[in-house]
């Protein structure tokens, strides 16, 4: 048998919201790390409230013995050259290198909607395959310069941004190279009205992270009918943790350990912490992936009795 060696760790968007900092911003650094270190966690993902000196960062997560999984990276390559982007994100790349994190979270910002009160069918979006193209050469060749300082792009699929559908994801997996990889979103690929498995299998050699957020469908419903802009979903509580929602997360796992994934699986889930209070749902959402993975790992008779 084939160990599933994966770790978990989590976003602090269960307890603070960068973009909505009305949601969990009075919440001090130091309680969301204490709290996920007692639950169970072996890292976090970067949040504003984090220090952006290597050093800092380090002996501040040492403080809680946890490891820092990766951090959101703004890119803005749909508007600049490769070049630029390069130049721009030096500081980042190298706190998360010398933090030992190999794998960077890139966001495409460049006119996304995901922070304004604007509806989600407004977003920006690539219209020919000369678009596409220019943005994926740009793309691949920023990437092959993380991996060359030992950081992996892992491209973020989005709400509110240029690439946000399973379609999305094709076109773009399609036109670069293994530099760039892919980070699974769970909860936006369904968001998004896809399939995280079909996701998952169709791009499984590409996926280098994974965020593990579940959805509410009756909320993604009302998000669409009513044209709700990323954040009014958000605030009426379209994700939750895994346990709490639709994602069929056991067969998410099975798929991961079948295709061999290593790496971390990250609860990230944007709530209001006065509605889904933040201990209660880190835990749930880590609870639920800690059954599953050991469940994988567990001998097959053990597995039966399970």
């Amino acid at each position: 048998m084939t160990d599933f060696k994966v770790r978990i760790g989590v976003n602090p968007l269960s307890w603070m919201n960068d973009d909505l900092p009305s949601l969990g911003g009075e919440t001090p650094l130091s309680v969301a790390l204490t709290e996920g270190r007692q639950i169970g966690y072996e890292g976090f993902e970067l949040g504003n409230k984090f220090p952006r000196e290597p050093a800092a960062l380090k002996a501040l997560l040492a403080q809680y013995d946890l490891a820092l999984v990766s951090g959101w990276y703004s890119g803005r390559l749909a508007e600049r050259s490769a070049d630029e982007e390069i130049e721009a994100v030096g500081p980042h790349l190298e706190l998360l290198a010398k933090n030992g994190a190999d794998v960077m979270v890139y966001g495409e910002v460049a006119q996304t909607i995901q922070g304004s009160p604007v509806p989600l069918y407004q977003r920006p979006r690539f219209f020919t395959e000369a678009q596409w193209d220019a943005y994926a050469e740009r793309l691949d060749r920023f990437a092959r310069y993380t991996l060359s300082q030992g950081v992996r792009v892992a491209y973020h699929h989005h709400m509110g941004a240029y690439v946000e559908t399973p379609a999305d994801v094709d076109n773009l997996m399609k036109r670069t190279s293994d530099a760039v990889g892919l980070l699974l979103d769970t909860g936006h690929i369904t968001f998004a009205g896809g399939d995280p498995l079909a996701t998952l299998e169709a791009h499984a050699p590409r996926i280098c992270h994974v965020h593990c957020k579940d959805v509410r469908p009756e909320v993604v419903k009302l998000a669409r009918n009513r044209d709700w802009s990323f954040l009014e979903a958000v605030i009426n509580g379209a994700f939750t943790v895994p346990g709490d929602g639709a994602v069929d997360f056991p067969a998410v796992i099975a798929a991961l350990k079948r295709h061999g994934y290593r790496g971390w699986l990250v609860v990230e889930a944007e709530q209001d912490p006065a509605v889904a209070p933040s201990f209660e749902y880190a835990q749930l959402g880590y609870r639920t992936l800690r059954k599953l993975v050991d469940a994988a790992n567990a001998p097959a008779g053990e597995k039966e009795l399970a």
